[in-house]
């Protein structure tokens, strides 16, 4: 049995409104929806990476994933400069 990865997203063609979803696995809503691909594919990186990382799947116009991209989140948040003076 695999773990289910949350912050995995899938960039799948809307074919009722057109354009192009970023979805979870098993969703019941599109995280994002945009006009063009490219779009959605900027989008669906931001989320993953927001969410520590994980898996980008990417379909063509019909449907059929033909692209995959594996997104780390942020390694670690940099602690701000202290003043010297």
């Amino acid at each position: 049995m695999t773990k289910k990865n949350d912050s995995d997203r899938y960039v799948v063609p809307n074919k009722e409104r057109g354009g192009w979803d970023v979805v979870k696995e098993k969703h019941k809503r599109a995280s994002a929806h945009t006009d063009r691909k490219d779009e959605a594919i900027d989008r669906a990186r931001e989320i993953v990476k927001g969410q520590g990382g994980g898996e980008l799947r990417i379909a063509d116009k019909h449907g059929k994933f033909d692209d995959s991209d594996t997104q780390k989140g942020p390694r670690h948040k940099e602690s701000p400069a202290k003043d010297r003076k």
